[in-house]
C-alpha cells in the first residue's frame, strides 16, 4: 500500500509542487488549504505522515500543530512543517513536535527523502514499542 501525505498549505501552487513530487514517488497525497480543514478531515483519516505549512490565514501551522498534538486520535502522526521563511521557526515546529523542517521552494529530492525517513523511523519506532509491549509514543 502506497504511504498516505496530507499536504496543508494556503498556496495552491506549493500543493500542487508537493502533490506533484510526492505522487511521482508513488505516494498517495490529499491537499488541504487549511489547519481547520485538516483537523475536520483526521476526525475520519489517518493518514501516514503530515505536511504543514506555518505561515496559514486563520490557524497558522504552530496552533494547529499544538491541537493534533491534543488530539488522541492524531497525536501520533508524524509532522514535517513546510515554510519559506527562517530557521528559528524551525527551530519552534521542532519544539512542538514536528519531526523535521522542509523549506520552501521544494527541492524535490530532499522533500522525497525526508518524506520517507520520517516514515520510516516513525514505523520502525513503532515496531520497536510493541516488541517491548510498550505503548506507541508520538
Amino acid at each position: 500500500m502506497a504511504d498516505w501525505i496530507v499536504v496543508v498549505d494556503d498556496d495552491t501552487t506549493n500543493l500542487k509542487a508537493a502533490g506533484h513530487i510526492l505522487s511521482n514517488c508513488g505516494m498517495r497525497v490529499t491537499a488541504l488549504k487549511s489547519g481547520t480543514l485538516l483537523l475536520d478531515y483526521l476526525e475520519k483519516n489517518c493518514p501516514d505522515l503530515i505536511l504543514l505549512d506555518i505561515l496559514m490565514p486563520g490557524m497558522d501551522g504552530f496552533e494547529t500543530m499544538e491541537r493534533l498534538r491534543a488530539s488522541p486520535r492524531a497525536s501520533g502522526i508524524p509532522v514535517i512543517f513546510l515554510s519559506a521563511s527562517e530557521e528559528d521557526q524551525a527551530a519552534k515546529g521542532l519544539s512542538l513536535g514536528a519531526v523535521d523542517f522542509v523549506r520552501k521552494p521544494f527541492i524535490p529530492e530532499l522533500l522525497e527523502a525526508r518524506v520517507k525517513h520520517a516514515i520510516e523511523l516513525y514505523r520502525l519506532r513503532r515496531e520497536l514499542a510493541a516488541l517491548h509491549g510498550d505503548p506507541p509514543q508520538a
